[in-house]
C-alpha cells in the first residue's frame, strides 16, 4: 500500500507564468492530477494513500494527512495559493516527519533486532517547485539544510530523516515564460542542478528539470513508473575486484570502471499474490552486536551498508531451511554481474561490525544473476548461512531429526557467532522444517532493559495525531 505525498512549492515565485499562460502554482496543480489519472490506470492504485504539503510552516502545511479523504486531499490541492517563501528544507523535514508518525507504534522498524525488508511502508515524495532561490525567515541560502530537531520522538534512532522505503523525486520547473526557439534537451531528462537534487539522490531517487508541459508529461509517466514496493540499500565492493570470466575480458562498463563498486540501489520486496502482503524469514543484520548493558541504541543509517566480496562462492540452499530472495533494481553493479555470465556462483554479503568479533561479519547471503542472465538477486539466508546450512542439511538428511551430541555441539558453537536477535527467526525456521524443540526458550534477545522499555514506551505513544 504505497504512500503518494505531494510536497508543492507555494511560494510567492510559483505565481511566475509560462509561455502557455498559466502560472507555475497552477502546472503543479495540473501535474498532480494528471499523475492520478496515469495511476488509477494501475489496478494497485486502489490501496494507494495520497498525502500533501505545502511550503506554509506546520501544522498549516499539513493540507492533507493519514485521517484525510481523497475528497479532501483534492479540494486542498485546488485552493493551493503561492504567498509564501522557499522553505523547502523546512518542508521537506515536515513530509518525512508525517510519513514517520506511525513507524514507532508499528514498530515496523524493528530498532537492534534487524531490518526487515518484508516489513515496509513504501513512500513517494514528489516535489514540485520552481528550483527559486532558498528562502526562510533567516535569508536567502545556497544549500537545503533540513532541521536536525523534531517533535517526534524516537526520531534520534535514525541519523537521517527519511526511511529505506521513502524516496524523494522532485520536478523543477524551468517553462520559460515566452516560447522559446532553443532545442529541448535530448536523450531524456536531464538532472537539476537546484539545491534539491543532492537530497533526491541521497534517497534513490531523482530530479527532473523540465522545460516543457511535454517534458512534463514524460516525466509523469515515469514517475508513476518508479511506484515500487522496495527498499533501498547501500551495496559496496570490499576486497579486490574478481578476475576475468574464463575465455573473456573484464565486462565493459558504460559507466566507468568503478561505479559498479559502489551502488544505491532499491531491492523489489514483491507483495505475495495470495495475500498482497511481502512474505520474509530473515533480517539484514544490524552494523553492531547487541550489548545488554547498553543504556541506548546507536542510531542507525536509513540505508543498510552492505558490502559484497568478489570471490566466486557456491551459492547455497537446503530443502525445507526457507530463504528469501530479492530483485535488484538494475544498476552499474548488477550489469556488471551479468555480463559476467556465471549464473552459477554467487559473491557472499557482509554488515560491518554485525559479528561479535571481526570488523566484516558473517556472511548473511549473497548476491546472483538469475540463471536466465536477465536479473540479479540478492539473497538472505540465516546468518553465518555458509556454516548453518550445512548442519540443517545433516540434520535432515542423516540424523533425520534425531541429532546427536556432537551435532548438537557444533549447533551450539554456531548460535554463539549470530547477533541474539536472530534467535526469533531460527526457532520458526526450524518449527516450518519440523525440528521445533531444538532452540531453549529462555535465550536472551540482546537488548538492555532500558532500551527495551524505550521502544516499547514509544510504541504506546498515541499514534496519528490530527493535524496528520
Amino acid at each position: 500500500m504505497p504512500v503518494l505525498l505531494f510536497l508543492i512549492d507555494t511560494s510567492a515565485s510559483m505565481n511566475q507564468r509560462s509561455h502557455l499562460g498559466t502560472s507555475y502554482l497552477d502546472i503543479a496543480k495540473g501535474a498532480v492530477e494528471t499523475f492520478l489519472k496515469l495511476r488509477s490506470r494501475d489496478p494497485a492504485s486502489r490501496g494507494d494513500r495520497y498525502m500533501l504539503v505545502s511550503f506554509e510552516e506546520a501544522p498549516a502545511g499539513i493540507k492533507a494527512g493519514w485521517k484525510d479523504s481523497h475528497a479532501t486531499f483534492m479540494t486542498e490541492l485546488r485552493n493551493l495559493q503561492a504567498v509564501g517563501l522557499t522553505s523547502i528544507g523546512q518542508s521537506l523535514r515536515t513530509a518525512f516527519d508525517l510519513l514517520n508518525l506511525n513507524r514507532l507504534v508499528s514498530g515496523i522498524d524493528n530498532y537492534g533486532q534487524g531490518r526487515n525488508p518484508f516489513f515496509l511502508e513504501p513512500a513517494i515524495i514528489v516535489a514540485i517547485t520552481d528550483g527559486s532561490k532558498l528562502t526562510s525567515s533567516c535569508g536567502v541560502q545556497d544549500e537545503l539544510h533540513l532541521p536536525l530537531t523534531t517533535p517526534l520522538p524516537g526520531s534520534e534512532l535514525t541519523k537521517e530523516p527519511f526511511r529505506w522505503d521513502q524516496r524523494l523525486f522532485s520536478l523543477i520547473l524551468r517553462i520559460p515564460g515566452h516560447t522559446s526557439s532553443d532545442p529541448e534537451p535530448m536523450g531524456g531528462v536531464p538532472l537539476d542542478p537546484s539545491p534539491i537534487t543532492p537530497m533526491c539522490e541521497v534517497t534513490g531517487g531523482r530530479s527532473y528539470s523540465v522545460f516543457s508541459q511535454r517534458m512534463l508529461n514524460q516525466c509523469l509517466e515515469s514517475l508513476v513508473q518508479k511506484i515500487q514496493s522496495g527498499v533501498v540499500i547501500h551495496f559496496e565492493k570490499t576486497g579486490p575486484d574478481p578476475p576475468p570470466t574464463e575465455g573473456k575480458g573484464r565486462p565493459e562498463m558504460k559507466h566507468g570502471p568503478q561505479s559498479w563498486h559502489s551502488c544505491h540501489k532499491m531491492i523489489y520486496v514483491r507483495p505475495n499474490p495470495k495475500t498482497g502482503v511481502p512474505v520474509g524469514h530473515w533480517p539484514i543484520p544490524e552494523s553492531f552486536w547487541p550489548d545488554q548493558n547498553s543504556p541506548t541504541l546507536p542510531p542507525r543509517a536509513a540505508h543498510p551498508q552492505v558490502k559484497f566480496s568478489c570471490v566466486d562462492s557456491e551459492p547455497m540452499v537446503v530443502d525445507k531451511v526457507p530463504f528469501d530472495k530479492y530483485e535488484l533494481e538494475p544498476s552499474p553493479l548488477t550489469q556488471y554481474i551479468l555480463e559476467r555470465k556465471s549464473p552459477h556462483t554467487c559473491w557472499q554479503v557482509f554488515v560491518c561490525n554485525s559479528a561479535k568479533y571481526g570488523e566484516l561479519g558473517q556472511p548473511f547471503g549473497y548476491l546472483k544473476a538469475s540463471t536466465a542472465l536477465n536479473c540479479v538477486n540478492l539473497f538472505v539466508m540465516p546468518y553465518n548461512y555458509s556454516v548453518v546450512l550445512p548442519l540443517f542439511d545433516d540434520l535432515i538428511t542423516v540424523h533425520k531429526f534425531k541429532p546427536p551430541a556432537k551435532w548438537r555441539q557444533s549447533f551450539e558453537n554456531y548460535l554463539k557467532t549470530v547477533p541474539p536477535y536472530y534467535i526469533t527467526a531460527l526457532r520458526k525456521a526450524l518449527r516450518m522444517m519440523g525440528a521445533p524443540n531444538l532452540l531453549a526458550d529462555n535465550i536472551e534477545y540482546g537488548l538492555g532493559y532500558s532500551v527495551v522499555s524505550y521502544l516499547k514506551k514509544l510504541s504506546q505513544q498515541r499514534s496519528r495525531p490530527r493535524s496528520a
